[in-house]
């Protein structure tokens, strides 16, 4: 009876228009939200490196050739690109300087011996979710990230041999070693596999073993270095590549491509966002509006009400559950629209080859959560200084 009473005196169509603008508002948010998420999320535990991350060096002209110019990058020019605003951080990559060799050191598997590169780099640039990657002296086995194309060129060779290929999870059983020599000695160090890259053309391991190697085998020669590892900020990866083309430098095309896709990408979603949080706002706002409309229109009933002896809290409350059930059907349905995008978007994606977690993101949800909640509290602080107008 008493919500028949307040609530007989309003205006639908402005309630639909309120309604339908949170609905999409509120459908859009979560969308954007959960898809800025997904997209900078694409690509790791897929690749050692982490994300908006490159490997770059200088291109190789004939002036190199001839040794008029230098293929390697000098403290001063490292030290230049890091002070780019669009750049998060730069290191140089580390490479052997001393003679190594790979080969399997397991009676399963044939011998398969190769002089080898090996590099490492900064711990903070690797997306390896290993408790292995470390090494002393003392330890039984070097951790080792292997090219993926060394497995493929691994597997056609025991191919040729008449032995079974090899899997990720099997080849990270098998035994290795490294040689490392120079003119006055050598010795073997056992190594396993574990993990996989398609960005880095060589052997990754740790930086001590690096320097272990390079302290008691090296040459002596000053180390050049000659690739860097660049990490943009969040939507700065145009300006990255922009940068490469002007300093003529270069990478692997993959990297260029998976790093322009996915600020292009999150930059438009950044967009999406931006308007989805107006149009929540905007459309809160209206219904905050009608609903100080719909009090207006009821005073009358209201002070009527509160002089009969009528509670004020049971008015109030009788008001924010009415706008809390509207925009909690907003929120569900909202959830619901949600979904159908999703499956939609998925598709989508997956057949542009952005092949990305179909889970559903926390943050999201709770961006849901906190959007309700903002409402309920405007809508019962609105309840209740338009009930407590009245007296």
């Amino acid at each position: 009876m008493l919500n028949k009473l307040l609530f007989r005196n309003q205006e639908r169509k402005q309630l639909n228009i309120a309604i339908v603008g949170s609905l999409l508002g509120i459908t859009f948010l979560i969308t954007s939200i959960h898809y800025l998420i997904k997209v900078n999320e694409f690509g790791k535990g897929a690749d050692v490196l982490g994300p908006n991350t490159i490997i770059v060096q200088k291109k190789v002209s004939n002036l190199n050739t001839l040794n008029i110019a230098k293929t390697d990058f000098s403290i001063v020019e490292i030290e230049a690109i890091q002070k780019e605003k669009f750049v998060l951080d730069v290191k140089p990559v580390v490479s052997n300087n001393f003679n190594v060799s790979f080969e399997t050191a397991d009676p399963l598997v044939p011998r398969f011996r190769s002089d080898v590169f090996i590099q490492t780099v900064d711990p903070s640039f690797l997306d390896v979710k290993s408790d292995k990657w470390h090494w002393k002296e003392e330890d039984e086995y070097v951790p080792i990230i292997l090219p993926r194309d060394f497995l493929v060129m691994l597997n056609t060779f025991m191919s040729a041999s008449g032995i079974p290929q090899v899997s990720d999870d099997l080849a990270k059983q098998i035994k290795f070693r490294f040689t490392l020599s120079n003119d006055s000695g050598k010795e073997w160090v056992d190594a396993r596999i574990i993990g996989f890259t398609n960005e880095v053309a060589s052997i990754l391991v740790p930086e001590t073993f690096m320097t272990f190697g390079n302290q008691k085998y090296g040459d002596e020669t000053e180390a050049k270095i000659t690739q860097i590892m660049i990490s943009s900020k969040e939507n700065g990866f145009g300006l990255v590549e922009e940068m490469v083309k002007t300093k003529h430098l270069e990478s692997k095309s993959s990297q260029m491509i998976v790093g322009r896709l996915k600020s292009m990408v999150g930059t438009l979603i950044l967009v999406v966002l931006g308007i989805s949080i107006l149009a929540v706002f905007l459309s809160g706002l209206v219904l905050i509006q009608y609903a100080q409309l719909l009090m207006s229109r009821n005073a009358y009933e209201v002070r009527t009400l509160l002089r009969i002896g009528y509670p004020a809290k049971q008015l109030i409350r009788s008001f924010f559950v009415y706008f809390l059930k509207i925009f909690g059907w907003i929120t569900l349905l909202g959830f619901g629209m949600f979904f159908v995008f999703k499956l939609f978007l998925d598709s989508m994606f997956e057949d542009g080859g952005l092949y990305i977690d179909k889970g559903i993101t926390m943050i999201s949800i709770l961006a849901l959560v906190l959007a309700y909640t903002v409402f309920a509290i405007a809508s019962f602080v609105n309840a209740k200084k338009g009930v407590y107008k009245q007296f």
